[in-house]
């Protein structure tokens, strides 16, 4: 037997879809049991801290050659790896192109690929396409979060923003809180929400969907809150904001998109969750401040009121510790908590495991060879 031949399966988006890369509810499983080994500290991620989101190809706004790409509105090029332990020891990368224009052209505003490797020799085991697999990743994470921390008796869901990210923190919140029978949405234009009305019809027909016109509405009398919007970066008076007024007694906002809070959000009494504390430290040393600016997520802002003095890290808690049992998880009907998701390339670790092991059972993919024998050694 020749034991220097390497082989490995490439997934299409087809292949992906029949090895299960849409079962929300195993993917929230596979993300708690990702948050327990982050708590553990068995993962490696990239940076200093071995906790980076990944790295990220940054364009100026002049350049003389004219066929660079220009740093338009949501254009990303970045490499995200990652190793995980636990059941997985597995390793991978995945690379993430994203730019708004794409929408222009008929295409998913984000393009992601995804190669999972042998952790000891880095060989490729396989390379699959990963839109679905970063969409599922991200929308199990509020779910996690939701099975923690939402209360159990929750039955309304405000949306903003009802695009794919919206679409999938509903299908998480609706694996683990089976008691939900409302969803209030706004989105930015008629057809985006008409997607959502159609998406809820097909896959929860049990649900009622309510349009409505303002961040508030959304917020209002809303038992779980989740911003799935994208928009532009810089400015967080922009941002979509939500304020304690708006929020009711005992309400879990997960927010995985830009979001700003107002200054009664600050309260101590209101808990703040981050889905992995040493993300945002990675996140808050490797840009320039106010972090916020750049990072529009709640848990960046999380760090910039820790630096200016406005907040406690005390007050800081971790969703790893929280799921692994060491921090409580809700406490009473009335509590008001904040969770913040930030996306890690440990997470596509995992559910890629998940499904290239599904794959790798039902024979689904197309084998590919790397070689039978390296040219070089």
């Amino acid at each position: 037997m020749n034991d220097t031949k390497i082989d490995f399966i490439y997934l299409s988006e087809q292949d992906m879809i029949r090895a299960g890369v849409t079962d929300m509810a195993a993917c929230v499983d596979t993300m708690e049991e990702v948050f327990h080994l982050l708590h553990t500290g068995d993962y490696r991620m990239a940076g200093p801290n071995n906790d980076s989101h990944g790295a990220m190809i940054m364009f100026p706004e002049e350049s003389p050659f004219p066929t660079m790409p220009k740093p338009t509105a949501d254009r990303r090029m970045m490499a995200m790896p990652a190793y995980l332990g636990g059941s997985f020891c597995t390793s991978g990368v995945k690379w993430y192109g994203s730019n708004i224009a794409n929408r222009d052209k008929g295409l998913p505003r984000s393009i992601l690929m995804f190669t999972l490797t042998d952790p000891d020799t880095a060989a490729p085991l396989a390379y699959m396409s990963a839109n679905l697999l970063s969409a599922y990743r991200t929308g199990a994470v509020p779910g996690v979060g939701a099975r923690h921390l939402a209360r159990k008796d929750s039955r309304v869901v405000g949306l903003l923003g009802p695009g794919v990210m919206g679409r999938t923190s509903v299908a998480a919140f609706m694996a683990t809180c089976p008691d939900i029978d409302t969803v209030k949405v706004k989105g930015r234009s008629e057809k985006s929400v008409n997607e959502f009305i159609d998406w809820a019809k097909t896959h929860y027909p049990q649900l009622t969907v309510e349009v409505v016109d303002t961040a508030e509405a959304v917020v209002r009398d809303s038992d779980i809150v989740t911003y799935c919007a994208s928009g532009e970066v810089g400015d967080p008076d922009q941002y979509p904001l939500v304020k304690r007024e708006w929020v009711k007694p005992g309400a879990f906002l997960a927010m995985p998109a830009p979001t700003n809070f107002d200054e009664d959000l600050e309260a101590p009494e209101i808990r703040k969750v981050l889905d992995n504390t040493g993300l945002y430290e990675a996140w808050y040393e490797e840009v320039p401040k106010p972090a916020h600016h750049t990072i529009p997520l709640i848990g960046v802002k999380f760090m910039d009121m820790l630096h200016a003095g406005t907040l406690d890290a005390s007050a800081l808690e971790d969703l790893g510790a929280i799921v692994s049992g060491d921090s409580p998880g809700r406490r009473n009907d009335d509590e008001i908590i904040m969770m913040s998701v930030g996306g890690m390339p440990v997470e596509d670790v995992a559910w890629a495991t998940v499904i290239y092991r599904k794959a790798v059972e039902q024979g689904i993919g197309v084998r590919l060879n790397l070689w039978d024998e390296p040219a070089l050694k």
